[in-house]
C-alpha cells in the first residue's frame, strides 16, 4: 500500500506550503506543436524507448512522460522582519509504464503505484543529459512495471472475481494541446515586494495579544510537459501568486486559537491593495480577540446556518471525494455513491458541477483551474449531480463500471500516479431565499425544534474526510467562527473549540433551503495522489440537523513572560502607496 493512501483527503487553506502547481492565467488557443527543446526531448526519447523496449518480454502497452518545470520566489516575514527570501528552479520527470493490456496491467488494485518513476531532470535544455537521465528512469520503471504485472496476474488467478471488473486503462484519441511555454509570464519585483511583505507583517506589531503571526508571498511560474506512447502532447502553462496572513493566540484553557487568510491572482498588481490587506489583519485581530474570551461550546445536534464558504468546503469533504472515480472500484473503498447512479442523492433544488475550465467565478480566480490534467486529456466541465440526481462521477483514465473514459480530471502532485480529482467544485441550486433571510429561518427552524438556538458557522479553515471501507464512512469540516443563535432573542454568542462532524448520507439529507449568493473557498487537497490545488463554491445553507463534537484541546499555559515593548522608531507601518497599514 502506498504509504499516502490510507490517510484521509483532505481541504485547508494553503500557508507556508510549497505549491507544486495552481491555475492562473488563461490559456492561449492551442497551437502548432511547439519547437520547445525539452519537449523535442522528451518526445525523441519516448519514441526510442517505445521502440526498443516493444522487443522486450512482456512488451509494454503504453509509456508516457511527464515534467513539471517549477519556478518560485517565496518570500516570508514575522514582525516587520524578513524570515526567508529565495528563489528556485527544479524539473521534476515522472515516467509511467505500463506492463499488459488495457484489461489488465501492472497497475491493478494494490499494485497500482507500480506504474510511476521520478527524478530530477537538468535545469537546461542540454538533449544529451535530459536524455540519458530519462533513459534511466524508464529502464527503472520498466523493470518495476514487469515485475508488478507477473504478480497481478498470479494474484487474479487465485482471488476471487472482482465485483467491478472494467479494464485499468481507458482507451483515449491521442491530445495535442501545446502552448507557448512563455506566454503571460509572471513578473514579480522582489526587492519591492520584500519590503511590501515586511510592512504588512509589521502590522500585527500593534497587537501584543497576537503570539505568532506571518505573512508568505509566492509566485508560482510553472509549465506542465506531456507526451505519450498514443501520441498526445501537452505544453500548459501555469502561473499564480498568493499572499497568505497567519495569526495565533492562545486561550487561557491552552486551546490554541488561529485566523488564516490567503488571496489568489494570476498576477502582483491583481492582489489586493495594502489598505484592503490592512483591514483583513485588523478582522483577524478582532476575531482572535473575541474567540480569547469565548465559551468552549457543547457537543450539539440541531439546526444550523452555513456560510457560502463553510458550505463550500462541507461539499467538497462529504460529496466531492465520494464522487472521485476511483472510489467507486476496488474492495478496499466505502463506494458511498457507487450504485446510486440516476438516483436522487440530494435534495431537488441541488446540482453539483466540477469546472476546472472555469478560471474566475463572480471576480474570484480559482485555484482549480487548468488547462489539461495531469494524464494529457483535456479539462472538462462534469454535470455530477442535477436536480439531485446523481449522473457522474470525476474520472481519470482508470475506468470503472458504466464509466469507461476519462473526463479530464486526473490530477497529481509529481511524483504521484493521478487519479480522479476535484477542480472547481461548484454547487448550484434553484430554491434560493436573499441570505439576509436565512438567519430568522434558522430562528423558526431551531423554535419548531423546541431547541435553545441553532449554530451559525461563519468561517472555516478546512476539513477531511474517510472513504477506505475499513474506516468510519465520516467527515469532519474544521469551523473558526461558530455562533449561537438564540431562539429568544438574545444577541448571537461566539463560541469556540467544536467540529462539523456526521456520515454523508444522512448529513446531506438535512439541507433545506440556500441563499442566492456564492461563496468561493481555495485552497489545497491531500489525498493518495498528493496535494493539489482546488476551489469549491457553495451559496449559505440552512440544515434541520448538524452534528458537532468538541475539538481536541492543548494544555500549554499561555506565555508567563510579557512580550518585549514595541520601539516605535523600529517600526515603519507606511504604505508606498500612501495607505497606512
Amino acid at each position: 500500500m502506498h504509504p499516502i493512501k490510507a490517510r484521509p483527503a483532505a481541504l485547508f487553506l494553503a500557508f507556508l506550503f510549497p505549491l507544486f502547481a495552481v491555475a492562473g492565467t488563461k490559456p492561449a488557443p492551442a497551437s502548432a506543436p511547439s519547437s520547445d527543446a525539452l519537449l523535442a526531448t522528451m518526445n525523441q526519447e519516448l519514441t526510442r524507448a517505445k521502440s526498443e523496449l516493444a522487443k522486450a518480454d512482456p512488451a509494454p502497452s503504453f509509456l508516457s512522460y511527464s515534467v513539471v518545470d517549477h519556478r518560485a520566489v517565496v518570500i516570508a516575514a514575522s514582525e516587520g522582519a524578513i524570515l526567508s527570501s529565495a528563489s528556485g528552479h527544479q524539473r521534476q520527470a515522472d515516467v509511467s509504464v505500463r506492463v499488459g493490456s488495457s484489461k489488465l496491467d501492472n497497475t491493478h488494485g494494490q499494485s497500482r503505484y507500480s506504474g510511476l518513476t521520478s527524478g530530477t531532470i537538468p535545469l537546461e535544455n542540454d538533449r544529451d543529459a535530459i536524455a540519458r537521465i530519462l533513459w534511466r528512469l524508464t529502464d527503472r520503471e520498466y523493470k518495476k512495471a514487469s515485475q508488478a504485472y507477473l504478480r497481478v496476474k498470479a494474484n487474479t488467478e487465485v482471488r476471487a472475481k472482482e465485483e467491478d471488473d472494467s479494464p485499468d486503462f481507458s482507451t483515449q484519441p491521442a491530445q495535442v494541446h501545446v502552448e507557448d511555454p512563455s506566454a503571460a509570464a509572471v513578473a514579480i519585483d522582489r526587492k519591492a515586494w520584500e519590503e511590501n511583505v515586511r510592512r504588512i507583517s509589521a502590522h500585527f506589531r500593534q497587537y501584543p495579544q497576537v503570539l505568532a503571526s506571518a505573512v508568505l508571498l509566492q509566485q508560482d511560474d510553472i509549465q506542465h510537459y506531456f507526451v505519450s506512447s498514443e501520441g498526445s502532447r501537452s505544453v500548459a502553462p501555469e502561473k499564480v501568486v498568493r499572499l497568505m496572513i497567519e495569526a495565533e493566540t492562545q486561550a487561557d484553557d491552552g486551546m490554541q486559537l488561529l485566523r488564516v487568510e490567503s488571496f489568489l491572482a494570476s498576477t502582483p498588481e491583481k492582489l489586493p491593495s495594502e489598505n484592503e490587506i490592512a483591514a483583513k489583519i485588523d478582522k483577524m485581530v478582532a476575531d482572535l480577540r473575541s474567540l480569547h474570551e469565548a465559551k468552549i461550546a457543547e457537543p450539539f445536534s440541531g439546526p444550523a446556518l452555513l456560510s457560502g464558504r463553510a458550505a463550500a468546503v462541507f461539499f467538497h469533504e462529504v460529496l466531492g471525494h465520494r464522487l472521485e472515480g476511483q472510489r467507486q472500484r476496488g474492495d478496499e473503498e466505502g463506494q458511498t455513491f457507487t450504485k446510486k447512479v440516476n438516483e436522487q442523492v440530494l435534495p431537488q433544488f441541488l446540482s453539483v458541477v466540477d469546472d476546472p475550465t472555469l478560471h474566475n467565478l463572480g471576480g474570484i480566480e480559482l485555484a482549480g483551474w487548468y488547462a489539461a490534467d495531469d494524464e494529457g486529456e483535456p479539462a472538462q466541465r462534469v454535470n455530477l449531480i442535477q436536480n439531485g440526481i446523481l449522473k457522474n462521477f470525476l474520472m481519470s483514465r482508470m475506468p470503472v463500471k458504466g464509466f469507461l473514459d476519462s473526463n479530464g480530471h486526473g490530477r497529481s502532485q509529481p511524483g504521484y500516479m493521478p487519479v480522479g480529482r476535484q477542480g472547481n467544485l461548484i454547487v448550484e441550486s434553484s430554491h434560493q431565499v436573499p441570505e439576509a433571510s436565512l438567519r430568522q429561518q434558522l430562528i423558526a427552524e431551531t423554535k419548531r425544534q423546541g431547541k435553545q438556538y441553532g449554530l451559525y458557522f461563519e468561517d472555516i479553515e478546512g476539513g477531511f474526510t474517510l472513504t477506505n471501507r475499513q474506516l468510519p464512512q465520516a467527515f469532519q469540516v474544521l469551523p473558526v467562527m461558530v455562533w449561537r443563535v438564540y431562539a429568544d432573542g438574545r444577541p448571537d454568542e461566539l463560541v469556540r473549540g467544536v467540529d462539523i462532524v456526521g456520515t454523508p448520507i444522512a448529513a446531506l439529507n438535512h439541507i433545506m433551503v440556500t441563499g442566492d449568493s456564492q461563496r468561493v473557498f481555495n485552497g489545497i487537497c491531500g489525498a493518495e495522489s498528493g496535494n493539489i490545488p482546488v476551489s469549491a463554491a457553495a451559496p449559505a445553507m440552512l440544515f434541520s440537523e448538524i452534528e458537532v463534537q468538541r475539538k481536541e484541546q492543548g494544555h500549554d499555559r499561555p506565555p508567563i513572560l510579557p512580550p518585549p515593548d514595541l520601539n516605535p522608531a523600529s517600526s515603519d507601518l507606511k504604505s508606498n502607496t500612501g495607505g497606512n497599514l
